[in-house]
């Protein structure tokens, strides 16, 4: 890490915070590690190939990931690479990820998409690219894998283009692909950036720089590879979008990169070329206006929780990002939505689960708080008894469901405590409806591995045997808070029951029913989040 002294305004400028989403299998990890690589953090790039290695993932902390191979919840790395200070937000590529994947989105000002050559465009990275585009974030693309034998170029970007409505700027373009994959056209810089041989895989590649009409290129790369350069340029130029920042930065605009993260090929250079571009921490919505990320008044929000990171000590940690303002280790904050002081006394920052204690921090980084239990999604923190609040983080729609019971009733307290604990860190959703002169508890889940790690937590942290039963239903919406609910019109195929803050939702097979019960009830209006807007 740097000994260099930044003065407040340069902290803030260095800063970049953002979150990396993708497809599982098209290579995030793989390319988080050798960010980690280039900056530093690490010596040496760990194989996450192989589920029976010793060397996980370093973003992949929690045992059932190691058992797994896979990664279910959203890391916070921080480190350092020339003279930015970067906070990444790695969230989980597996299609079973949770809403916790989507809430992460929030607290980042930009992303790194991630999509395998092969295979193009995704379902999962349709529903994040989504997320990100709801918040206008500027969305950075790498596809990966070029290494490998995989889809033309030209297809990828129309693919990328019509499956998620957006148009693309290649700011590099391969030569070659698969075993003839050589290096990158940077179309910004008018250059060629070739690789020389070697093993890529455990340090950094290195690069030869040149202009593309040079005819040592020719010799280095072949006459056939590079006449095919020469036309794919000049049709880029002709027939695709211009580089335009405003754009970008808008989430309009999106810049697409070619490598390999697994050989190093093309990940340095975007990895400077995504800096140089993306921008510091930005303006935050609240309920007062945006917020300055330069105004010295210290300003932050949780946007998520995790208990029992450490299963010795049952810790809780409460993740912040930072809005406004610097951390200065022992201060005392306004918990805005409490009403009262809070000192934060340990603050930490994290490289996955290994925690060093935080002196000071600024606008735009993530720091895990010490939660005795005080701490909820999307509270609002500040310098002062200031009626700030930021914009509410929205809950999802789930898209399985099961009823929930505890087999033991006597551990009924500890089985609740987990559901409410699990359902703050955003494992899970958990409805209520009456049943029976009872309660009915039903549990909602973005994705079907939710429900084994639920399982699997309740049993190894909460001590509980579960009963569960899979219901049918696939669909999940909110209704509007002037509705009247008595005179609601259901399909026999639907169901009704009520969220943690005791909202109605209903629940539905299939989307007809959707289009079914706003056609009998006039004034309904079904929401997809809990909230309106992002």
């Amino acid at each position: 890490m740097s000994n260099k002294k930044y003065n407040y305004n340069e902290e803030i400028q260095r800063r970049r915070t953002f979150a990396i989403i993708s497809h599982p299998d098209a290579g995030k990890t793989t390319l988080t590690e050798k960010f980690l690589l280039y900056g530093g953090a690490i010596r040496e790039a760990g194989s996450v190939k192989s589920r029976r290695s010793n060397k996980h993932a370093v973003s992949d902390w929690m045992e059932i990931e190691k058992q797994r191979g896979i990664s279910v919840t959203s890391s916070v790395l921080q480190f350092n690479y020339q003279d930015h200070c970067i906070n990444i937000l790695d969230t989980p590529g597996h299609q079973d990820f949770s809403e916790d994947t989507y809430r992460t989105l929030i607290a980042a000002d930009s992303a790194v998409m991630v999509i395998d050559s092969n295979k193009g465009v995704e379902a999962q990275t349709k529903k994040l690219f989504q997320v990100c585009k709801m918040r206008g974030i500027p969305i950075f693309t790498f596809i990966n894998k070029m290494d490998r034998l995989g889809r033309d170029p030209f297809d990828l970007i129309d693919d990328l283009e019509e499956a998620l409505g957006i148009r693309s700027y290649p700011v590099d373009w391969p030569i070659g692909n698969g075993k003839d994959f050589r290096g990158v056209y940077n179309r910004l810089e008018k250059r060629i950036e070739l690789f020389n041989e070697g093993n890529h895989g455990q340090s950094m590649a290195n690069i030869v720089t040149g202009e593309v009409t040079d005819d040592a290129f020719r010799l280095l790369l072949g006459s056939d590879l590079h006449d095919k350069l020469l036309e794919d340029i000049e049709l880029l130029d002709m027939a695709g979008d211009d580089f335009d920042l405003h754009k970008i930065i808008n989430g309009e605009l999106t810049p697409v990169y070619f490598g390999s993260a697994l050989t190093n090929f093309g990940v340095e250079p975007f990895l400077q070329s995504f800096l140089d571009i993306t921008p510091p921490p930005m303006a935050r919505k609240s309920n007062l206006g945006y917020i300055d990320p330069e105004d010295r008044n210290f300003t932050g929000f949780i946007f998520k929780i995790q208990a029992n990171m450490d299963p010795n000590h049952r810790d809780r940690i409460a993740f912040l990002r930072i809005c406004s303002g610097q951390y200065e280790k022992g201060m005392t904050v306004n918990h805005v939505n409490m009403g009262k002081k809070v000192k934060l006394a340990q603050p930490q920052q994290f490289m996955a689960q290994d925690r060093v204690i935080v002196e000071s921090a600024f606008s735009g980084d993530i720091i895990g708080l010490h939660d005795p239990g005080i701490f909820n999604i999307g509270d609002t923190l500040t310098f002062d008894n200031i009626p700030l609040e930021y914009e509410g983080i929205p809950q999802f729609a789930p898209e399985f469901f099961m009823k929930i019971s505890t087999i033991n009733a006597m551990k009924r307290k500890q089985f609740l405590k987990g559901l409410t604990q699990l359902a703050q860190e955003g494992t899970i959703q958990v409805y209520r409806r009456p049943f029976a002169g009872t309660e009915e508890l039903i549990v909602g889940v973005v994705g079907v591995l939710q429900f084994e790690v639920l399982e699997y937590r309740l049993t190894h942290e909460y001590g509980v045997e579960i009963n569960t039963q899979r219901m049918p239903y696939r669909f999940i919406r909110w209704v509007n808070d002037d509705f009247d609910m008595n005179k609601l019109n259901l399909t026999m195929d639907s169901l009704v029951g009520h969220d943690k803050d005791d909202r109605p939702v209903i629940f539905f097979q299939n989307e007809w029913s959707i289009r079914m019960i706003q056609e009998r009830n006039k004034g309904l209006v079904l929401r997809e989040t809990s909230l309106v807007t992002l």
